[in-house]
């Protein structure tokens, strides 16, 4: 059994107990995990200050190279942290291979390079006569410097993809970080603390420590010497860091909750419509924050999508041992003898594995209590519904008010609910009635409706005719309980940094 370990100031070290990580697709321990405590967030916090001057005054070049070298040695593993991500978090390998892993080496390349092509923002200011006073002319340069020791919160659903998203920045401009992962998931991130000792970075600048949220992250939030945080994960704990935040004056980044509408509407390419909700809905088991969760659709042609999503979806779990789910949504009951069938079989690391497990008992727990919650509230399924171990299959509803429990709460799983709408303000009022305003999606043909309907969606970003096209150079975030702040591009690099104006007089003095 593997047992992982901590990056303090460049050397790898446990803490007092452990914590089981387990293969959700088996039910296994798989390692043991360190569970940190907030000396040892302490201990990361000093070993980031104590490098943070040498670290913030090197070359830019220096630090982009060291960055480029981690991201070389993160793709000439990839197969081993493909394996580890899978094993770990229950996603299919292939999804692993394809997206994880890759984005995490993508991650660090980009700003890398983002930091060499930076640039320091300029103002002439002319002199001028006003209320009988004189002013100078002036140069006004903008300069930024980074704001020392990053605390960098990431969750369990994509453990090296945004655990880098977030690391890449903060280093990139000067930064040191402390980085405090999932519990859940932290397979990857042990190994990138390896890496990150192969790759060279001086002792200290990147320190990755291993707990839970309580007492790790909250030590870590509230520690007096770490000035920003950046935080990925639900809105419940996200208010808790704004608020503890706040009152200390830090910098905060929160990405947060989402409830993500997927808009189509009567003249939009109706099968691809249907082929991209499918993915939508329920890549990586519907365990990405911008994922899509309710389908609203015109009601001309409300059942012909629906259906296709429908078929699409039963595609994606092979019916293996024919026990898939009848149309209505349940498993086959026990036998007269109260012999139970057993679980569908699913390998994450089956290289056809299209559809893997959540990736925690836990979780899964949440995600069916909801399914239950809205079958009592009259919910239709159409299909799936019943769990099985860590395995929820591709849930599909329909029938529910916009009010329900369901339609307001994040699942972030596999279920998908569809609402009919008749004109383009209800298809508006429905998709913004929650909370949140993440991600929306709207599939049309109409060039005036797709330049329209963004600005009255109110969500951070709006696909059109896509989903998941993602720029890294565009600002990325949440409206409302979906967040607060950016991330990606620029965006990130101001975040990381303290701006400071420098205005110099060009033609002597001001005179009265």
């Amino acid at each position: 059994m593997l047992e992982l370990t901590n990056l303090i100031g460049g050397r790898r070290r446990g803490a007092a107990g452990s914590i089981p990580v387990v293969d959700p697709a088996r039910g296994d321990t798989i390692a043991l995990c360190p569970d940190s405590s907030a000396r040892d967030i302490d201990d990361a916090v000093r070993a980031a200050a104590g490098a943070f001057a040498a670290w913030a005054g090197a070359p830019a070049a220096h630090r982009a190279a060291l960055m480029n070298r981690l991201a070389d040695l993160i793709d000439r593993d990839a197969e081993r942290l493909a394996h580890l991500e899978s094993l770990n978090t229950g996603k299919p390998i292939a999804l692993a291979r394809a997206v994880d892993i890759p984005r995490s080496s993508d991650n660090l390349r980009f700003f890398a390079g983002a930091i060499l092509h930076d640039h320091t923002e300029a103002f002439e200011t002319t002199g001028a006569v006003r209320a009988g006073l004189q002013s100078a002319a002036a140069i006004n340069t903008v300069l930024r410097r980074p704001r020392g020791v990053a605390g960098l919160i990431s969750p369990w659903n994509l453990p090296l993809y945004l655990l880098t998203w977030k690391l890449a920045p903060a280093i990139a401009t000067g930064n040191t970080a402390v980085c405090k992962p999932s519990e859940v998931t932290p397979m990857t991130a042990d190994a990138l603390a390896g890496l990150i000792v192969e790759a060279g970075f001086p002792d200290g600048v990147i320190n990755i420590v291993l707990g839970r949220g309580e007492p790790c992250g909250s030590a870590l939030v509230s520690h007096p010497d770490v000035p920003a945080i950046s935080f990925t994960g639900s809105t419940r704990v996200g208010q808790w860091i704004g608020s503890t935040a706040g009152a200390m004056l830090k910098r905060v980044s929160l990405e947060l909750g989402g409830k993500n509408p997927f808009l189509i509407f009567a003249d939009a390419d109706l099968p691809a419509a249907a082929r991209t909700l499918c993915r939508a809905a329920f890549t990586n088991q519907g365990q990405i924050c911008l994922c899509a969760s309710r389908a609203l659709v015109h009601r001309s042609v409300f059942e012909q999508v629906r259906d296709d999503v429908v078929k699409l979806a039963r595609e994606l779990v092979p019916p293996g041992d024919g026990r898939w789910p009848q149309i209505d949504g349940r498993w086959p009951q026990a036998d007269g003898r109260g012999h139970q069938p057993p679980p569908i079989a699913i390998n994450p690391q089956d290289d056809a594995c299209r559809f893997g497990v959540l990736s925690s008992s836990a979780h899964a727990d949440k995600v069916q209590g909801l399914i239950d919650a809205a079958r009592s509230q009259g919910a239709t399924v159409h299909l799936g519904g019943e769990r099985r171990g860590c395995f929820v299959p591709p849930t599909i509803l329909s029938g529910l008010s916009p009010s329900s429990d369901i339609e307001q709460t994040e699942v972030f799983g596999p279920v998908l609910s569809m609402t009919p709408f008749d004109d383009d303000d209800e298809a508006v009022r429905l998709a913004t009635c929650t909370q949140y305003g993440l991600a929306a999606v709207v599939f049309t043909s109409s060039l005036a409706r797709a330049h329209a309907l963004p600005a009255r969606l109110h969500h951070g970003i709006v696909w059109v005719n896509t989903w998941m096209s993602r720029d890294l150079r565009t600002p990325f975030g949440g409206h409302r309980h979906s967040g607060v702040g950016r991330e990606g591009g620029a965006e990130a690099l101001k975040f990381f940094t303290e701006p400071t104006t420098v205005c110099i007089a060009v033609d002597g003095p001001a005179r009265r």
